[in-house]
């Protein structure tokens, strides 16, 4: 898993590389926590183009970094997430609380 962070005004996007399983999760968890604490973003962006796994640690992830954005008053979405990491997404229902979007990405 390699990670690479980008801000612009009130946006923190967290470009994910590889696997996010459960030996990374807690792991990004702790890092993206402290970015949002210290930025206070008004809207986090997971770009997920070249994650290619996502186990269910993942998702407890996602829906975590949420609820942080949410108490933060503030948004998330999900950016252009693979089929297989969709199909997690779609699965576990998580595409009615977070917006899914595509759009051409901006990988660094």
């Amino acid at each position: 898993m390699y990670v690479n962070y980008e801000t612009e005004g009130k946006t923190l996007t967290v470009h994910l590389y590889g696997e996010l399983d459960h030996h990374y999760a807690s792991l990004l968890r702790v890092e993206v926590d402290a970015r949002i604490k210290r930025e206070k973003p008004k809207e986090l962006l997971l770009e997920l183009t070249n994650m290619v796994f996502m186990d269910s640690s993942g998702l407890g992830f996602i829906m975590g970094r949420l609820r942080k954005m949410q108490k933060n008053e503030g948004t998330m979405m999900l950016v252009n997430p693979n089929r297989a990491v969709e199909r997690m997404i779609n699965m576990a229902g998580i595409d009615k609380f977070i917006k899914i979007i595509r759009k051409e990405s901006v990988t660094k």
